[in-house]
């Protein structure tokens, strides 16, 4: 009887010990004590980095850190890929770049592993790409202007923003569906893209809408198509890819933010709840500003790396039905 009570007082004991540890293990929250370093594998200006400017400041303020940007741009993001996956896994750095799903399908030697090198942290959000040209083009809409490609042959060009990137593949998405034939100019990164169209120096592009939307309302550059089954909001005068004559050019960008590989989970943890915040803060302003949308489900590193995953499942997909190999 002895030995029972004893049983029992230790089974109480334990059962009330082990929600203490539960609490205490939640409890264990990792605050970081000194700057968080947000790579951006682009050049300023484009659609990540004007994206990230926008989430680092409520993302600092909730972890107590500020959040400082920090340009990579160089071999359409593989640079500053790079150099997020060689970095500590501490905590103290992550990653954003949308053209993380697509450099497995364009480069042969990618020097880092995109699913086994990195930890998922958050998707700051979905952009549709739009199809742009220069005022001067004489084409008002995505018919006319499909007209002018065919009928001069690779005498027009595209800006990419570099090999791999979203602009890059939606071009080759456009002339592989639609059947026609432009340059491809490659710039270092999304803003120099856009940059040369608002110039004149290149044709027409596909970019982010995040990248060209301030142009495309500005005046500097004419949108013939949102690269989506529907309107955006954003640009409400803009016609879908279907209404525009162009059922299956549909291309859209997402935005993963990642951190090395065997990155502590307390601080895995405590990244992905401030950046997801922080994007649930700012959503309505960035859908206003870049027309990008947040979209609920990737709560968890595991989700956000399997978005990656498809990612590079559709882009190799495609680009392999465009002819495209990975050099």
């Amino acid at each position: 009887m002895q030995l029972d009570r004893r049983s029992t007082l230790a089974l109480t004991l334990g059962g009330l010990a082990m929600p203490a540890l539960a609490r205490a293990q939640r409890g264990s929250v990792w605050r970081p004590t000194r700057p968080i370093r947000l790579i951006v594998a682009a050049s300023p200006g484009g659609s990540n980095d004007i994206l990230a400017r926008i989430i680092a400041e409520p993302a600092g303020q909730l972890l107590g850190q500020p959040v400082v940007i920090e340009n990579r741009a160089g071999a359409g993001s593989v640079i500053g890929s790079e150099a997020a996956a060689r970095a500590p896994a501490d905590g103290y750095t992550v990653l954003m770049n949308s053209s993380l799903a697509t450099i497995p399908a364009v480069v042969a030697n990618v020097p880092y592993d995109t699913l086994g090198d990195f930890d998922g942290v958050a998707v700051a959000g979905f952009s549709p790409h739009l199809l742009v040209i220069h005022p001067a083009v004489p084409a008002r809409t995505a018919q006319e202007f499909l007209a002018l490609l065919r009928a001069s042959p690779g005498r027009l060009n595209y800006s990419s923003a570099g090999p791999g990137s979203g602009p890059h593949i939606g071009g080759l998405v456009l002339m592989a569906r639609i059947n026609v034939q432009a340059e491809t100019v490659h710039y270092r990164g999304g803003g120099p893209s856009v940059a040369a169209l608002v110039s004149g120096e290149a044709h027409f592009g596909t970019p982010t809408m995040a990248s060209a939307i301030g142009q495309v309302r500005g005046g500097s550059l004419r949108a013939l198509a949102v690269l989506a089954e529907q309107r955006s909001p954003a640009l409400p005068d803009v016609p879908s890819a279907p209404q525009a004559g162009m059922p299956g050019v549909i291309h859209e960008e997402f935005f993963p933010i990642v951190a090395p590989k065997r990155t502590p989970p307390a601080a895995l943890e405590a990244l992905g709840d401030a950046f997801r915040q922080a994007i649930q803060q700012t959503a309505a302003r960035v859908n206003e500003m870049t027309g990008v949308a947040a979209r609920p489900g990737f709560e968890t590193s595991a989700q956000v790396m399997a978005l990656v995953r498809e990612g590079i499942e559709t882009n190799t997909r495609l680009l392999r039905a465009a002819g495209v190999q990975p050099e």
